[in-house]
């Protein structure tokens, strides 16, 4: 299903990106990043696979609930694994699920379905590969993928506007 394909082409891009890093820039703080880090962008995608994935058996699902797991943000090789797990277990079948979110203090139910939420985590992580790819470049000169952070429609417009 090209779902799954694209998700996972975007996170075998994403470790690939990763891998390439110098260990020292992944968890150090970037004032271009609001003095976040990649690590903790890396982090907060990991994580929102992560709630979908574990929340899927019983179709309820809270990324406000998420663990916030110091080490994928300060372990480069741990986020590895982790995207690893996340691109094994994705390919499932198409279910409703709950989706909770707080806001201004109250708890907010909403339906949805398993693709639909992971179309949501696809778009999700290519926005926060945008900004990953701009600390990237505060701290390195590493060559990205002139797609990483770059939604797929974007990249189809540029080609036919190229033609």
């Amino acid at each position: 299903m090209t779902l799954f394909k694209s998700s996972l082409d975007t996170l075998e891009q994403f470790k690939q990106v990763l891998l390439g890093l110098p260990k020292d820039c992944y968890a150090q703080s970037c004032n271009v990043l609001s003095n976040s880090s990649i690590g903790q962008h890396t982090r907060h995608i990991i994580e929102l696979y992560l709630c979908l994935l574990q929340g899927y058996d019983t179709a309820d699902v809270s990324y406000d609930r998420r663990k916030r797991d110091l080490q994928i943000e300060q372990d480069l090789s741990f986020a590895i694994q982790q995207l690893e797990f996340i691109q094994a277990q994705l390919d499932r079948p198409n279910k409703s699920i709950k989706i909770s979110y707080e806001l201004a203090g109250c708890e907010t139910c909403l339906d949805s379905n398993y693709f639909r939420e992971v179309m949501y985590n696809l778009e999700h992580t290519i926005h926060h590969q945008a900004l990953i790819k701009v600390g990237i470049e505060h701290f390195t000169s590493l060559q990205l993928p002139e797609s990483f952070g770059v939604a797929p429609s974007t990249m189809q417009y540029r080609e036919t506007c190229a033609q």
